[in-house]
């Protein structure tokens, strides 16, 4: 067997070593979007349950519900910060009214408001502030957070979440 064998067969080795290895990692990486047995994921914060979607890189935050027409009872989007910080919410393309509670690494709503939508979504004018450093925002349809009661101070409560 000439050099030149022996190089190609240590690359393909390589190659495939690789390809496993890729594969291998992308099934086992735990990820905030995956969760055990299929269940979806889960904010709840006093009498309210919420199935939300997860916005946790900076694309899926900075789109967050833009562009929709509705959001429907029940459901939320849930904004996973890589830490915790003072967040600025605006209403971008957005067509319907939002509640928002912003979450603290404790897990409590810090502050909450119920976002208008802007006369002119395309170019928003007001922003909402959590005012203290927090981790987590749960967004969810206007009105949602008041007829379960919620309130600053809440315990808030992750199934099926992890990050």
């Amino acid at each position: 067997m000439g050099r030149s064998e022996c190089y190609s067969e240590a690359i393909i080795m390589m190659v495939r070593t690789l390809i496993i290895s890729v594969i291998l990692s992308a099934l086992l990486m735990p990820s905030c979007r995956c969760n055990r047995g299929g269940e979806s994921p889960e904010v709840q914060i006093g009498k309210g349950v919420w199935q939300v979607e997860l916005a946790a890189d900076a694309t899926s935050r900075q789109r967050g519900l833009s562009g929709r027409e509705k959001l429907p009872s029940g459901k939320g989007m849930l904004f996973i910060f890589p830490r915790s910080d003072v967040q600025t919410f605006w209403m971008l393309n957005c067509t319907f009214p939002i509640d928002i509670a912003f979450i603290s690494d404790d897990m409590k709503v810090v502050s909450m408001y119920t976002m208008e939508v802007e006369p002119d979504p395309h170019h928003p004018e007001r922003v909402y502030s959590s005012k203290y450093p927090v981790r987590f925002a749960l967004e969810v349809s206007a009105g949602e957070l008041k007829r379960a009661g919620v309130k600053v101070g809440d315990k808030v409560i992750f199934r099926n979440i992890r990050f």
